[in-house]
């Protein structure tokens, strides 16, 4: 991978499936355009960003699909936020299936919190460093149950131990991942 600041947005989205540091500057250069875009749709900054939220998590999990040159990369990420906002509006309410997956309450965001969601962009990249600083097991855990959608039987065989292993490598990764990527309560 080249300077991840000039590589083109079709390589950094092909590298994302490897290459944390790849998703975090495509995340870095679309957050903003992904908030306002939603922001005209929908009128709530906190739905914004929740529906923001929800199309880089799909991204991410979906970035090894992409293949550079079939549509260009903002294309694809605003083809996969027209989706969430469409099944939003169907619903009624934003997916939450992986926030529910991870077992974490609904995120109730202060003013503060919305006045700050155009100066968080770093925090894609600090969950994804968080990532890739987990010890391996732990990290192949959490990629396997919240990112593949595998089950823990299924990743208990391929890493070679039992279930409730599985079970807690991705608790005691995700509560990392919490405590490094979520701000502290003053």
């Amino acid at each position: 991978m080249g300077d991840l600041t000039t590589d083109s947005d079709d390589r950094l989205l092909a590298a994302a499936a490897t290459d944390a540091g790849a998703f975090a500057a495509f995340y870095e250069r679309y957050e903003r355009a992904m908030l306002a875009f939603f922001m005209r749709q929908v009128r709530d900054p906190e739905l914004a960003a929740d529906l923001t939220a929800e199309v880089f998590a799909a991204a991410l999990v979906a970035c090894r699909r992409y293949r550079p040159g079939q549509s260009p990369a903002p294309a694809w990420l605003f083809g996969i936020a027209r989706h969430k906002l469409a099944n939003s509006r169907r619903r009624g309410r934003v997916e939450d299936r992986a926030r529910r997956r991870l077992g974490m309450a609904p995120v109730a965001l202060a003013d503060e919190d919305l006045e700050r969601i155009d100066r968080l962009g770093g925090d894609g990249e600090l969950a994804l460093r968080a990532l890739a600083d987990l010890p391996p097991e732990q990290r192949a855990a959490v990629l396997g149950r919240v990112v593949d959608e595998r089950d823990y039987g299924e990743l208990a065989a391929e890493l070679r131990c039992s279930e409730s292993v599985v079970r807690k490598r991705v608790s005691r990764g995700l509560a990392h991942l919490r405590q490094r990527v979520e701000p502290e309560k003053t």
